[in-house]
């Protein structure tokens, strides 16, 4: 079983940065794919990034000079480098993952590390 577990989220204030992180476990377990997402109350589950073990990341438009994705596949873990901060960035982000064991293929989300931007 491939278990995804996102940590980093914070209350900050407008303009600040933060890494959020997106580790995979499970015996065996070896990350291939991380999708970050985020959502806000109210709103659609909004993709922001995505990275796979080969290939470039892709980003979405409205994020793409802000924030950048990395993965460590040592650590088995995907990282969302945000930057420059703004209030309405605040939500809840979400990381998806794709994992492989053997010829097994999982796709998992976690449950997600709140973000807050506010003065």
């Amino acid at each position: 079983q491939v278990q995804v577990a996102e940590s980093g989220g914070d209350l900050v204030q407008p303009g600040a940065s933060l890494t959020l992180s997106c580790i995979v476990s499970g015996d065996g377990m070896r990350g291939t794919g991380w999708n970050w997402y985020r959502q806000s109350p109210g709103k659609r589950r909004e993709w922001l990034a995505a990275l796979a073990n080969v290939g470039s990341p892709t980003y979405s438009d409205t994020i793409r000079d802000r924030f950048a994705i990395s993965i460590d596949l040592a650590r088995n873990t995907g990282y969302l480098h945000l930057t420059d901060l703004k209030p309405e960035d605040t939500a809840l982000y979400l990381c998806n993952v794709r994992a492989e064991k053997g010829i097994t293929v999982y796709n998992q989300w976690g449950q997600g590390t709140q973000v807050t931007v506010s003065s």
